[in-house]
């Protein structure tokens, strides 16, 4: 018998984390992080961070797990978060997968095994290299030569997923965006419903907007001096995450605060954007649109009924 597993998964700001603490209360359910950056202890402010208060008793995995000096990538993810599944299950509870990074989602949903690429350091520092030298922009073009599709749907700011893509044609000689194609079209290993929640997009926007403002007034500058203090620098995977890499341009004097601010939110409105992208390209989704006055956990508890996930 199919294990079961829930998605929550949408653009950042639009609400996940409390949705699915208010899910988890109704069907006793665990939740486990789909998000590369809240693995990160002492990483809390620019994560935009669920509190132990806000988790209402709920059990969450993949949070805090992290140093910040570690690396964290999607074989790792799959490993913890597979690991977490069948811990959740075993204690009787329902696994509730909640976070933006539909790569993420994806790997543990259709079980992708992506322990078989080697990593290439060298490489890696050779584009890393490029990006100091000539701008992340210069790098993103290699990108859009070689995989135009991967380009569209790659930021260049989002330098891991940039590198990592182009790491991963000269590794293997295929185009990260037909691999991606090719694992949309897996049959999933659980018994699942993914649902994506979202709300009209200039509310999203604010939403961002807002919450960048009171990281600030909540004291991400002094996070990020805090882990300066520490040692970690933009060498550190950790400190590339949006809202790290801009305070740190700011600290260093490369530009002010107010731009800073400004790059966040606009690197954040971005990001939405590509996650919305993506999560319109994955198949058997339903959709919760708020805007389109959708009650998602009448919504949720409704087609979790259907699929026998939970009971009426």
């Amino acid at each position: 018998m199919a294990k079961p597993l829930v998605i929550i998964a949408g653009p950042t700001a639009v609400g996940k984390s409390q949705t699915a603490v208010e899910l988890a209360k109704r069907i006793g359910g665990s939740i486990i992080s789909a998000d590369s950056m809240q693995v990160y202890k002492g990483m809390d402010i620019g994560t935009a961070k669920i509190s132990e208060v806000e988790m209402q008793g709920i059990p969450h995995y993949l949070i805090d797990v992290l140093d910040p000096h570690e690396d964290f990538n999607i074989v790792m993810f799959k490993e913890m978060a597979t690991k977490a599944v069948d811990e959740i299950i075993k204690s009787g509870r329902i696994p509730i997968m909640v976070g933006g990074t539909g790569f993420y989602i994806q790997s543990v949903l259709y079980d992708i095994d992506f322990s078989e690429e080697e990593d290439d350091p060298e490489y890696r520092e050779y584009l890393a290299g490029l990006i100091d030298e000539h701008g992340p922009e210069y790098v993103h073009d290699m990108l859009e030569k070689i995989d135009p599709k991967a380009a569209k749907n790659i930021h260049f700011n989002d330098h891991r997923r940039m590198i990592r893509a182009l790491e991963y044609n000269r590794q293997t000689g295929e185009l990260i965006s037909d691999h991606n194609d090719e694992c949309a079209d897996h049959e999933s290993v659980y018994k699942h419903c993914y649902f994506v929640l979202n709300d009209d997009r200039a509310l999203i926007y604010k939403k961002i907007n807002d919450r960048v403002d009171k990281m600030i007034e909540d004291g991400l500058v002094e996070e990020v001096k805090a882990l300066m203090a520490q040692g970690l620098t933009m060498d550190n995977i950790s400190m590339h995450g949006l809202g790290y890499k801009e305070i740190l341009e700011y600290l260093d004097g490369k530009i002010t605060l107010d731009k800073a601010v400004d790059n966040i939110k606009k690197g954040s409105r971005h990001f939405a954007k590509r996650q919305l992208t993506w999560f319109r390209r994955e198949k058997d989704v339903i959709w919760l649109n708020r805007h389109e006055g959708c009650d998602p956990i009448s919504v949720m508890l409704d087609e979790l009924g259907k699929k026998e996930i939970i009971n009426g």
